[in-house]
């Protein structure tokens, strides 16, 4: 179909939904199967501008005739298209509602999903957007009772954040996943993560915020037996004794080669600062405090 005729469907589609003195109600069935075809036929001209403004006013007259489900599913459509043109604010915008609209339903699964797709779309145009989505799409499956499913998603968060250099973020994301995996009782994908979360720490040199995310994981069940735990107990020891080839022996071990690829990279590259100086405070701090119960 040409582009004029095209044209014409929607001028038509918008007619049906204005009120005038011979249109007291407005016929939304009519106009949203016009816009529909416009959509399509806008989409496979490559007109994306037109075929985005279609599918929106396909989208709203859906949600007229009580059709969220189709109504979101014209929404993630128009959403792809604002990705093509460039459109960054629109895609969350779009995606955002999209998932509202699957919310409606009472689907958290597709609602989830359509902000998941808004993220990965913003990754490298809109990162922090994009983080926000991932963060949002795993609140909709936290609240439903459905942690396992959000996964990856926390992973890919966490990918982000380490994109950023925001690494206390990243470590942050991480436990989160922790915790979600502990609840659905996934004791390898909680290893994991904890693990993950402290060479984090470790790659950002902050040796004791790691030595206190080791502490704090070692109050869960069944961390410290576990090879990730004791990968990670190794792995400050040999901090504490300013022992460079156990790091990078440790960083080649299997507990370290099955996490992520994201992790496996910063472990690799593990230890990024002064080592040695984490052994001589430690024997500084256990000679004041010899000091401190010194009685003579």
């Amino acid at each position: 179909m040409a582009g004029s005729d095209l044209e014409k469907l929607m001028i038509k589609a918008d007619k049906l939904t204005k009120l005038s003195l011979t249109r007291w109600s407005a016929d939304w069935k009519s106009a949203t199967q016009l816009y529909e075809q416009a959509a399509n036929g806008f989409r496979l001209t490559k007109n994306y501008d037109k075929a985005k403004e279609a599918f929106e006013k396909a989208s709203k007259g859906q949600e007229m005739l009580s059709s969220p489900w189709d109504a979101a599913k014209h929404m993630e459509s128009a959403a792809a298209l604002a990705k093509e043109l460039g459109k960054f604010s629109e895609v969350a915008d779009f995606y955002r509602r999209a998932s509202e609209l699957y919310t409606v339903c009472g689907r958290s699964q597709p609602a989830s999903d359509a902000l998941a797709k808004g993220a990965r779309a913003l990754e490298d145009a809109v990162p922090d957007e994009a983080i926000q989505l991932y963060t949002d799409a795993c609140s909709i499956l936290e609240e439903d009772g459905k942690e396992q499913m959000a996964f990856d998603l926390y992973r890919d968060a966490t990918s982000v954040y380490i994109k950023l250099e925001k690494y206390t973020d990243a470590a942050t994301f991480l436990l989160r996943l922790g915790l979600a995996a502990d609840k659905c009782k996934a004791t390898n994908s909680k290893c994991k993560a904890y693990l993950s979360s402290i060479i984090v720490y470790l790659y950002a040199h902050d040796f004791k915020e790691a030595e206190k995310c080791y502490n704090d994981c070692s109050q869960v069940d069944g961390f410290l037996r576990s090879d990730q735990g004791r990968c990670a107990s190794k792995l400050l020891s040999a901090y504490s004794e300013g022992d460079i080839e156990e790091i990078k022996r440790l960083a080649q071990s299997s507990a370290v080669s099955n996490l992520d690829h994201v992790i496996i990279r910063l472990a690799r590259k593990l230890p990024t600062g002064e080592v040695s100086a984490l052994k001589s405070d430690g024997v500084g701090e256990q000679e004041e405090a010899l000091d401190e119960n010194d009685l003579t």
